[in-house]
């Protein structure tokens, strides 16, 4: 596969700032707490179910305090209809708790403090990070990784390899690449039957393969 050129990756950045540039996420949260367990449920399911299953969820446990003290088998019925359930709602009372002992009941906006935090990842800290703060952080998911591939931005078989190559690659406004990519990825750069003829840039595009971390 070709790998996208300079002035290619000039193309790229451009369109996506110019189309991106005030995109957030689709998770529906009203504050850090909501966040972060909403990234934590996203994993592997669509926003869209997430914010569904979500309002019940923050109504009976509005607070880490509430969270950390909850019944397993409560919060798994609130999630049922969520993939991997029974891990994620194990995740997210041991994250409450973490966030009750370590921080007061106060999300931390560092990202090496949110990877202390059970169930809590270098992906979610970075999607946390950027959602909160406007960071200049990369994190990728599903569609990350597809768009990335087919633009020749990266040719890394995992997920952290594709993240330190579009680190390298983009520098500046990650933030913006990393939603652009999402949902660039999540409505027009589809895994099947790509919209080719919505595509911001078909004359960069390297290949319509479908790409998945190894």
């Amino acid at each position: 596969m070709k790998k996208a050129t300079k002035k290619d990756i000039e193309i790229i950045k451009e369109a996506f700032v110019e189309k991106y540039s005030d995109a957030v996420t689709e998770l529906s949260y009203k504050n850090d707490f909501e966040l972060l367990i909403a990234i934590i449920l996203s994993a592997q399911c669509t926003d869209k179910r997430v914010n569904i299953i979500t309002p019940a969820l923050f109504e009976k446990y509005p607070t880490p305090f509430d969270l950390a003290e909850a019944s397993l088998d409560e919060v798994k019925d609130l999630l049922k209809s969520c993939s991997f359930f029974n891990n994620k709602s194990q995740n997210i009372i041991k994250m409450a708790r973490s966030v009750v002992e370590l921080h007061g009941g106060d999300i931390p906006h560092d990202t090496k403090a949110l990877m202390k935090l059970a169930g809590v990842g270098n992906k979610t800290a970075n999607v946390f990070m950027i959602e909160a703060e406007g960071a200049n952080l990369m994190a990728v998911d599903t569609h990350v990784f597809r768009v990335s591939h087919r633009l020749g931005l990266s040719d890394g078989k995992t997920v952290e390899q594709t993240e330190e190559h579009l680190v390298k690659k983009l520098k500046g406004d990650l933030h913006i690449f990393h939603q652009a990519m999402v949902l660039f990825g999540r409505y027009t750069c589809k895994a099947v039957k790509p919209e080719c003829d919505n595509c911001l840039f078909p004359h960069v595009c390297k290949t319509k393969q479908s790409f998945k971390p190894a």
